[in-house]
């Protein structure tokens, strides 16, 4: 790799020599040991702050259509051990960091259930490099994760993208310097209570029934998260089966460059030191996550405390949507891009709308395309995008 280059104004060019050679490269990676568990289910609903009892209470879901209990279609991320994002962190980039661009999923019908085994199929897919308010020069990496059952059903496909960017640049640019904590008044925190109580009440009240009469132009309840705070970002993050000690192992095969992608030594995992104590290796105590729960390393890549995972932003999206299209319904593909992240004492809101209905080709059934945007209690934009929901026939 060549030595860094300085730009006139201060920024650090990105050498992105060694990413070139994983390009369209099979990859290797971490799987899980154990079959998924019901507590694994159980857990990822609690943390994703999503209480649909389909996916905790077995008399509930065993009167739904699926006849028992099965996992949401957001659980198939918590079933890899990087999120995801692995195949789209490949090469080093000395003094990067990275975040989550977004998630384009396709979905082709097995559901996860407690019982199943989950491989997956990684390859780096594609990159480009452009100026950003908040990094200056800026990697925009997209890779694909293909999740597959113990069965061989293909169940869905991740296309992730990486925003990687050099911490010192980020520094220097200094685009979160004016965010501040949000102090919630107690009637504020009561009426955001109530808001999450009436949306978890819509798809409640929809239950075991069928999502009929949809039209264009239909608004989807509101769905409030938050405020966020490091416990609530903790317990998201320990709802990932991979960061439990011991819960996965390394496929060799294939090789896997994520782990040494270039982090800042800081941000880095010790593995020599995991062997005696797996703090080391865990991601949060000791990692490229520490910074979502300690504001010292969220400063130093240039996050201005605190902040959320952008897979979970991914998650929420998902549950949603499908808790919307309730149980007879099916997201069957899905694109969003994350522009802000969440931060500690942020609040989170979700608003959708139907833009299009149409008869699917495939199935016959009606397909609704649903525009969703989610933001910040001061109105900036989290996450944008659209996704396609095969509802029931009538």
């Amino acid at each position: 790799m060549s030595e860094s280059k300085i730009r006139e104004d201060g920024m650090i060019e990105l050498d992105t020599t060694d990413v070139d050679r994983w390009v369209g490269k099979p990859l290797g990676g971490g799987i899980l040991k154990d079959p998924i568990h019901p507590n694994d289910v159980r857990r990822w609903a609690q943390g994703m702050q999503n209480p649909n009892p389909l996916y905790f209470e077995e008399e509930y879901a065993a009167a739904s259509p699926f006849g028992r209990m099965v996992a949401p279609q957001s659980f198939a991320v918590c079933t890899d051990t990087s999120h995801g994002a692995g195949p789209a962190i490949q090469g080093v980039i000395p003094g990067q960091h990275m975040i989550f661009g977004g998630d384009e999923w396709w979905f082709f019908g097995p559901r996860l259930e407690p019982g199943d085994e989950v491989t997956h199929d990684r390859m780096l897919f594609d990159y480009k490099v452009a100026d950003t308010k908040f990094s200056g020069p800026t990697m925009f990496s997209r890779g694909d994760t293909t999740y597959i059952k113990q069965t061989g059903e293909v169940v869905c496909k991740q296309r992730s993208t990486s925003v990687r960017y050099l911490a010192e640049n980020a520094r220097k640019k200094g685009f979160f310097a004016d965010r501040v904590r949000k102090e919630w008044t107690e009637q504020e925190l009561e009426e955001l209570e109530k808001q999450k109580m009436d949306y978890y009440q819509s798809f409640l009240d929809l239950a075991h029934d069928k999502r009929l009469f949809v039209k264009v132009g239909d608004k989807l309840p509101t769905r409030p998260i938050g405020p966020h705070t490091i416990a609530s970002f903790t317990t998201e993050w320990r709802a990932y089966i991979m960061t439990v000690w011991g819960a996965s192992r390394k496929v060799e095969a294939l090789e896997n460059s994520t782990l040494e992608a270039g982090w800042l030594p800081e941000m880095s995992r010790d593995l020599e030191a995991a062997k005696i104590d797996p703090a080391y290796g865990d991601g949060l105590y000791r990692g490229p996550s520490r910074g979502h729960v300690q504001e010292e390393f969220a400063q130093l890549i240039g996050m201005p405390r605190e902040y959320g995972y952008g897979a979970s932003m991914g998650a929420w999206i998902l549950d949603y949507l499908t808790n919307w299209a309730g149980e007879w319904g099916f997201v069957a593909y899905s694109n969003f891009a994350y522009r802000n992240p969440a931060l500690t004492s942020d609040a989170t809101f979700l608003d959708g709308e139907v833009v299009g209905l149409e008869e699917d080709r495939n199935t016959g059934r009606p397909k609704a395309t649903v525009k969703a945007t989610m933001t910040n209690q001061d109105g900036e934009v989290m996450a944008k995008g659209s996704a396609d929901i095969l509802l029931p026939a009538p």
